[in-house]
């Protein structure tokens, strides 16, 4: 075997470099309980991933499309691009997790966390770059498994530990069936060669056709997509918040984009492109429309970013309509838009239940009265999530309905904007607890640490960039480069 054929797995390489050095800085740095505060600075693993990001995203642009092991793994400049996306996410999750993680509790697990999230992500990256089913299988574990990991991380906590159970056994069920779907397809076509399966494949095969939903099924579940949803508000609100604002972003995000890879490749050009996008039709109509109708009824905010995120993921589907590259453009500029606004709020509401232990909505009643930042920066995340114009939301939702409408889904969008003015209602109501509503106790004064004033200028900064951004959309072609 060639083994200069994994220098062109430089991203993983350098991302397993960054895992080992701080495996070494754990062993290495014991956090001191008498001050409170470990040793194992949270600077460590921020400088590591922002090195490890400028040094693959800066020449992506001029690297060519390659791959490796005979095409099982895949390179192409978008998916550096897709890839980087992820690592500032991650990096905006490592800030505002400082302050939690230099609890008592947590002092000693801080390693853990940065090494288990960061194994996360180099099972997304597998996923991402992955060119045959096998490759995407294990990338899809190693991404999963750490993960409930994180979601169990407060163990003392019975919330979180029944939140790992209930996101383990599900994700083992939802695995099971996308890789009883791979075998079925695997059956059909006798290739698990992304490339190859298109053109071996029938719209007629039983096989084939029951293959691709269980992919999709199993799929549906990494995304939250309806009725693949129901382990989501649990999870979520057993996870401690920063864990939630993780699995909510970057897993999600990762997962939507590496559907419409696969199905752009493996299933774009077969007789089955009518089959799935039947499919994904009725999917998107359940989760915008069932996830708005609950998000409603939520008193318990992360069961209300819970729902929001699964209506959430049934916009960003609406770029895999049809497998466009308009399609995977405006995909990717939802993701970037989500990610900064819905980090943004997880930001916020992690500050807050850390200085005051609330996360009920009625707990936010008269917060603009006591700590008018966080209520002005949590107000701009949710109109972008909102979608209201000028803010970025807006811009992000316009760009996957405009190429859904082009794609021939008149009716899908006319729903989905329908969808659009519910759930503008229910993010008012935080607007409106947090100006409106009078509270005799609202929460307490306080001061955010640095860390999380550094997220949060992140978050906001994107939400504004990409609001500019959203103007020069025509200009972002470079998105749907090396996808076909």
């Amino acid at each position: 075997m060639d083994y200069s054929q994994f220098l062109i797995m430089h991203e993983e390489l350098s991302l397993l470099a960054v895992i080992a050095i701080l495996f070494v800085a754990d062993l290495i740095m014991c956090p001191d309980k008498k001050s409170g505060r470990g040793t194992f600075n949270t600077c460590l693993p921020v400088v590591l991933l922002a090195a490890h990001t400028l040094l693959n995203l800066l020449p992506c642009c001029e690297a060519a499309e390659t791959s490796a092991f005979g095409g099982m793994y895949q390179y192409t400049p978008m998916m550096t691009i897709m890839k980087s996306i992820l690592n500032v996410g991650t990096i905006i999750v490592f800030l505002m997790a400082h302050k939690w993680l230099s609890r008592e509790e947590n002092l000693v697990k801080q390693g853990e966390f940065y090494l288990l999230t960061l194994f996360t992500l180099f099972g997304m990256y597998l996923m991402i770059s992955s060119g045959h089913f096998l490759m995407f299988f294990i990338g899809l574990e190693l991404a999963s498994v750490p993960m409930t990991a994180l979601v169990a991380f407060d163990k003392c906590r019975f919330e979180s530990a029944e939140a790992g159970a209930k996101f383990i056994l599900l994700a083992l069920f939802s695995s099971a069936l996308l890789l009883y779907g791979v075998s079925l397809i695997y059956g059909a076509t006798g290739t698990l060669y992304f490339s190859e399966i298109g053109a071996l494949l029938s719209g007629n095969s039983v096989l084939s056709i029951f293959g691709l939903v269980l992919f999709i099924s199993g799929m549906g579940f990494k995304i939250s997509l309806v009725p693949f949803h129901l382990w989501t508000a649990d999870t979520y609100e057993g996870a401690p918040t920063v864990v939630t604002g993780y699995l909510s972003v970057i897993s999600k995000g990762s997962a939507a984009f590496v559907l419409m890879t696969v199905l752009m490749k493996a299933f774009g050009t077969c007789a089955l492109v009518e089959a799935w996008n039947v499919g994904l039709f009725w999917i998107i109509i359940a989760s915008i429309t069932i996830a708005n109708l609950f998000a409603i009824r939520q008193k318990n905010l992360k069961r209300f970013m819970a729902f929001s995120a699964i209506s959430q993921a049934g916009y960003l589907i609406l770029g895999v309509m049809d497998g466009t590259a308009q399609g995977m453009t405006s995909l990717v500029f939802y993701l970037l838009v989500y990610m900064a606004a819905n980090l943004g709020a997880f930001v916020v509401m992690t500050t807050i239940e850390q200085n005051s232990g609330k996360i009920g909505i009625d707990d936010y009643d008269g917060l603009y009265q006591t700590n008018p930042k966080l209520a002005f920066l949590m107000t701009l995340c949710l109109f972008s999530l909102a979608g209201i114009p000028p803010f970025a939301g807006f811009f992000s939702k316009f760009f996957v309905f405009m190429a859904a409408f082009k794609a021939g889904f008149h009716l899908l969008v006319f729903i989905a904007l329908v969808n659009t003015v519910i759930s503008l209602y229910y993010y008012l109501l935080i607007v409106k607890a947090m100006y409106i509503k009078p509270n005799d106790n609202p929460i307490a004064t306080f001061q955010s640490d640095g860390y999380t004033r550094v997220a949060l200028f992140l978050s906001i900064l994107g939400v504004i960039v990409l609001g500019i951004g959203g103007v020069f959309y025509n200009y972002l072609d470079l998105f749907s480069y090396g996808i076909n």
